[in-house]
């Protein structure tokens, strides 16, 4: 089962860039915070500055994700990309 799902994400990673339309911001901050609790586990380093709001957005995003474990944010990470396939389509 496990390596069923290694799988899924995989193909989910592959699946998110062929999208007929790009996701809000919103949507495609959810996919990497998802991504890097998937990959990397918990957020690590400072956050960053007031005036770099990109970085700072993403880092917020992943750190909203903390204490989720590795393989429940793999099945959250499926979960979004399957429902930006029936709002966006491939």
């Amino acid at each position: 089962m496990a390596s069923n799902k290694v799988t899924q994400f995989k193909d989910a990673q592959e699946t998110v860039k062929n999208l007929k339309s790009r996701p809000s911001n919103d949507e495609l901050l959810s996919l990497y915070a998802h991504y890097k609790q998937a990959t990397e586990g918990e957020v690590s380093g400072d956050r960053p500055g007031v005036f770099n709001l990109k970085e700072r957005a993403k880092y917020d995003a992943w750190n909203n994700l903390k204490g989720t474990s590795k393989s429940q944010a793999e099945s959250q990470y499926i979960d979004i990309v399957n429902k930006l396939i029936g709002k966006y389509g491939v």
